[in-house]
């Protein structure tokens, strides 16, 4: 079992580039992938999303950056004309004020606007092998991550179905007492009453009627099943999530048909003790692939 939630990051050089990859994952009903890319980062985004699919579910947001490494080739470009312009200038300074032209080509180029160091243009086929080494370990690390909140998700679960189970035992056991007691609380209010006793085969059909009414043993057999289909998922590989979460749904349907069907304490107080259980069985599972 996996959890959804996750945390990855990978940091890869190669040459004259640097790239870092970080991904975060939360729970969502489908994988919703959310990516974080600067306007010259977009050729990555289809490989970026291929290579996220084996997250199965999950929202993920994806952070990228790219940059260039210390000593990486840097392009030094003039404005000739601004050059020009500088010079143009200082002729005429020193023609109104008898200065002294001293502005080198070194000084020249100090100056501002002059010189502009720019950054190689990307190699995108460099820049996006490299951004897919980076995002397969960062995906690991998410899934390793992934893995170890599953093992206590599974255990989470286990605890909350075990109570449900000893919860329906109660049921189980109660049950058979619900119609008893109602023969005798019936055969009592009876006898206050002034009027001939009562035809024991008339009695029998009233309590048959009841025991008709109440009758939770096809609802409690459907619930074990279900606890027992639950406690297979929780060890099986693959993606089971979206399976939990119908049998939970069935669970809490089950679980509402006996107690609309026994008016019972015991029961009652039972049933609600299951939904409470079976509710915080739901809300871990909305995190699980």
């Amino acid at each position: 079992m996996r959890s959804m939630t996750g945390y990855g990051r990978c940091q890869r050089q190669e040459g004259a580039w640097e790239v870092t990859v970080e991904l975060r994952a939360v729970n969502h009903r489908y994988l919703d992938v959310a990516m974080k890319l600067p306007r010259n980062l977009l050729f990555l985004e289809d490989g970026v999303r291929k290579g996220l699919n084996r997250l199965v579910r999950g929202h993920v947001d994806v952070f990228v950056t790219v940059r260039q490494t210390e000593g990486a080739a840097r392009l030094a470009a003039p404005d000739t004309a601004l050059a020009a312009s500088y010079m143009e200038a200082a002729k005429a300074i020193c023609a109104a004020t008898g200065a002294v032209d001293d502005l080198t080509v070194s000084k020249l180029m100090g100056l501002e606007g002059v010189t502009t160091l720019t950054e190689a243009a990307m190699d995108e086929d460099a820049v996006s092998a490299l951004c897919m080494r980076a995002l397969a370990s960062a995906v690991d690390q998410l899934d390793e991550m992934r893995l170890r909140e599953g093992e206590s998700l599974r255990a989470d679960l286990n605890e909350h179905l075990r109570q449900v189970a000893a919860l329906r035992a109660q049921v189980v056991a109660y049950a058979p007492r619900v119609i008893e007691e109602y023969r005798q609380r019936l055969q009592e209010r009876l006898a206050k009453l002034p009027i001939d006793p009562v035809d024991p085969v008339r009695l029998a059909q009233e309590v048959a009627l009841m025991a008709d009414k109440c009758a939770i043993d096809e609802e409690l057999s459907r619930l074990d099943s279900h606890i027992a289909q639950l406690r297979s998922y929780l060890d099986m590989q693959g993606e089971t999530g979206k399976k939990m979460d119908f049998l939970i749904q069935e669970m809490n349907r089950e679980t509402n048909t006996i107690g609309s069907k026994c008016s019972d304490v015991r029961i009652a107080q039972c049933v609600v003790d299951m939904k409470s259980e079976i509710e915080k069985l739901r809300e871990q599972i909305q995190n699980a692939v």
